[in-house]
């Protein structure tokens, strides 16, 4: 923790409180009292923000020098979220042992059917989302790109949902896979935007 802390120093003041943000909820997924990952929707939360947007954000921060701009912001934000979605179906493998160990994964909370839906539906929103904000900063091309990936994570997730568990390791090397294109797609598109 104190080596992290100690990096982040030196790749600026937005980095270093990115990275005690960070740090924080590593702990508290963890550690107790609050043990995060005794819980589908606090826990999923955590490791969402840290997976996905924390990395956009101190990536962009040590790059640009400083907080980044509102577009990477929401984009970081937006695709956090839908990250829920893909810490839900990792728990699909596990959803016997959570049952027995009183962990309240979502499949173990919800049922499989219920929490895949809830995946899906966490994923797909957000990226809805993304395609609007994309048109809307006169980025046409990027919007199209992010809306083809998200039309075949539809196809896959068609297939995920008539057999969840069986299916959701498939879903992870594929529609994660298309999940994570529309984020370079995107990245592409604030990059060329002024002052991306």
């Amino acid at each position: 923790t104190l080596l992290s802390m100690a990096l982040a120093w030196s790749l600026g003041e937005a980095v270093f409180i990115a990275a005690i943000f960070g740090l924080i909820l590593a702990w508290a997924y963890s550690a107790p009292p609050f043990r995060l990952k005794l819980n589908g929707w606090a826990g999923n939360a955590a490791v969402g923000l840290c997976y996905e947007g924390l990395p956009w954000f101190t990536g962009a921060a040590a790059l640009q020098g400083g907080v980044p701009t509102l577009p990477i912001l929401l984009l970081a934000l937006l695709y956090s979220i839908g990250a829920h979605g893909i810490m839900t179906l990792n728990d699909f493998k596990s959803v016997e042992g959570d049952l027995k160990m009183g962990i309240g994964s979502l499949p173990a909370q919800l049922g499989v059917d219920r929490a895949a839906r809830l995946a899906c539906a966490v994923m797909a929103v957000p990226q809805l989302i993304v395609i609007a904000l994309l048109l809307q900063w006169q980025s046409p091309f990027h919007a199209l790109g992010v809306a083809a990936l998200l039309i075949a994570q539809a196809f896959l997730m068609r297939r995920l949902l008539k057999d969840p568990k069986g299916q959701a390791a498939f879903y992870n090397a594929t529609g994660t896979t298309l999940y994570v294109l529309g984020m370079l797609v995107s990245a592409f598109a604030v990059h060329g935007m002024a002052g991306g």
